[in-house]
């Protein structure tokens, strides 16, 4: 069973990038002013980008 991927709502998202520079895998990227999921093959589910994010618009599911 493949673990959780973080899912971000871009409504919420703002922009910060702090979840892109938590990430140790580099699996986020920003697309324009969001982050955004670009490697999930790659994701350790660790959770860094969900404890990152000062407005907490990332979950893993």
């Amino acid at each position: 069973m493949p673990g959780k991927l973080p899912k971000i709502d871009t409504d919420a998202c703002i922009g910060c990038g702090a979840c892109v520079g938590a990430c140790p895998v580099s699996v986020l990227d920003m697309d324009g002013d969001k982050a955004k999921l670009v490697k999930p093959e790659a994701c350790t589910s660790c959770g860094a980008c969900v404890d990152a994010c000062p407005v907490s618009c990332i979950v893993m599911e």
